[in-house]
């Protein structure tokens, strides 16, 4: 539509745009080397996006992306991505975006289905036998019999 603002995409994998304004950013100084630089500027980069209010996430990819980054999540259900690779800020920005990038391609991905099989009967052959030697070998430790 003519006129009508356009949002502005943050990170796009597949059919998934995630907007700018749902991502929040804040910056620290980072550790590392840099000399003194390291002490006066803000390079490390910490992007927080709220799971629960992603409603441009589908919702099994919304499921999937908090079981794959579940150690990145806060209780509140907040997904937190760091970086500080880089000395400079937009470097590390752009790290943050490319980790996202890359935890929304696993997401994406559902699961294969596992199909029930059956053991094979050389398996349960030779696990029935190994529970055999099991068996006789602590047998063997036992008391010898009375005469």
């Amino acid at each position: 539509m003519p006129g009508s603002p356009t949002k502005k995409v943050a990170v796009s994998v597949g059919s998934i745009d995630i907007p700018t304004a749902a991502l929040r950013w804040q910056f620290a100084r980072s550790q590392g080397p840099g000399g003194q630089h390291v002490n006066k500027t803000n390079t490390k980069a910490e992007m927080r996006l709220d799971l629960h209010q992603a409603d441009f996430l589908p919702a099994g990819v919304a499921r999937r992306l908090r079981l794959l980054a579940a150690h990145q999540a806060t209780a509140a259900g907040e997904l937190i991505i760091t970086s500080q690779r880089f000395r400079e800020q937009h470097r590390n920005v752009a790290d943050c975006l490319a980790k996202l990038s890359t935890l929304l391609t696993a997401a994406l991905t559902p699961p294969k289905a596992r199909k029930a099989t059956q053991p094979t009967r050389a398996s349960r052959r030779r696990r029935l036998e190994a529970k055999r030697r099991r068996s006789e070998t602590k047998r063997l430790r036992g008391r010898p019999p009375r005469d």
